[in-house]
């Protein structure tokens, strides 16, 4: 079971403002903020799983979170591009991972992939 994992960005308060929007319909929220050390987690309230952080280098990651149902990923997928995210595999059935893989992909302005799938 992993704990939590952490992207890297460029801007802390650019991206903090991204994720608190893109974020928003799976229920993530900012769960503990850092802004001393430009670091903040999100996840469902007293879960921090998702991290950002300003540090170079910047982008390159991937993280995927798992969701309930199609609808989540369908508003994840249209808050991001709203909150700026650039699509990267809008919200369908991805077969070749798996026969009920539904996903939406996004990146964000460091180029991070985000994401959102569920199995229902």
């Amino acid at each position: 079971m992993i704990s939590h994992v952490s992207v890297h960005v460029s801007n802390y308060e650019k991206a903090k403002e991204f994720y608190t929007k893109a974020l928003a319909p799976i229920s993530y929220v900012v769960v503990k903020d850092f802004p001393e050390y430009k670091v903040a987690g999100f996840g469902v309230p007293g879960m921090p799983d998702l991290w950002v952080s300003e540090k170079q280098p910047a982008g390159g990651g991937h993280v995927a979170m798992l969701v309930g149902d199609k609808s989540a990923v369908d508003a994840f997928y249209k808050a991001a591009l709203e909150a700026g995210g650039k699509d990267n595999g809008a919200p369908g059935l991805r077969t070749e991972y798996s026969p009920d893989y539904y996903a939406a992909f996004i990146l964000d302005s460091d180029g991070n992939n985000i994401e959102v799938v569920t199995f229902k």
